[in-house]
């Protein structure tokens, strides 16, 4: 009986993480978009009652958020795959360290293995995915940067 009520313990906690955590997560990110509509609105309609001529155009202009910059986004693909690497290397070392002690069953190696190795490639995947984009936006990057220096 003691097994059984662990076992459904740890049901509960995977069907709670796997459905109710994506709903509380995009129910949440809805929520924030619906407050910054909420307050954008609200400042545009206190700027038109103190003064009727003012550019709602222009006004919801500035008040957009900044889109990230293809250069940046190039750059935060250069350091996940960076960190990624870094993270897939330690644990095959870890592996390799582990196997060379010993202490470990073949299962557990093999997990440890499969592991590294995962982050590994997926930490590669983003550096080709860096190099690659640095190549191919080149043009479209410095268009952005010319546009961002005529800007300010």
């Amino acid at each position: 009986m003691d097994v059984f009520l662990k076992e459904m313990i740890v049901e509960i906690f995977l069907i709670a993480g796997a459905v109710a955590l994506p709903v509380l997560i995009v129910w949440l990110n809805n929520r924030k978009k619906i407050n910054e509509a909420n307050q954008r609105t609200q400042i545009v309609l206190a700027a038109i009652e103190k003064n009727a001529e003012t550019d709602v155009e222009d006004l919801l202009k500035k008040m957009a958020p900044q889109k990230n910059l293809l250069k940046e986004k190039l750059l935060t693909k250069l350091l996940w795959g960076g960190i990624l690497s870094l993270l897939g290397l330690g644990c095959i070392a870890i592996g390799l360290f582990l196997d060379f002690k010993g202490g470990c069953s073949t299962k557990d190696l093999a997990l440890q293995y499969w592991l590294g190795g995962s982050i590994l490639a997926i930490g590669i995947a983003f550096l080709v995915t860096y190099a690659v984009g640095k190549k191919l936006l080149a043009k479209e990057i410095e268009a952005e940067e010319k546009k961002m220096t005529t800007q300010a």
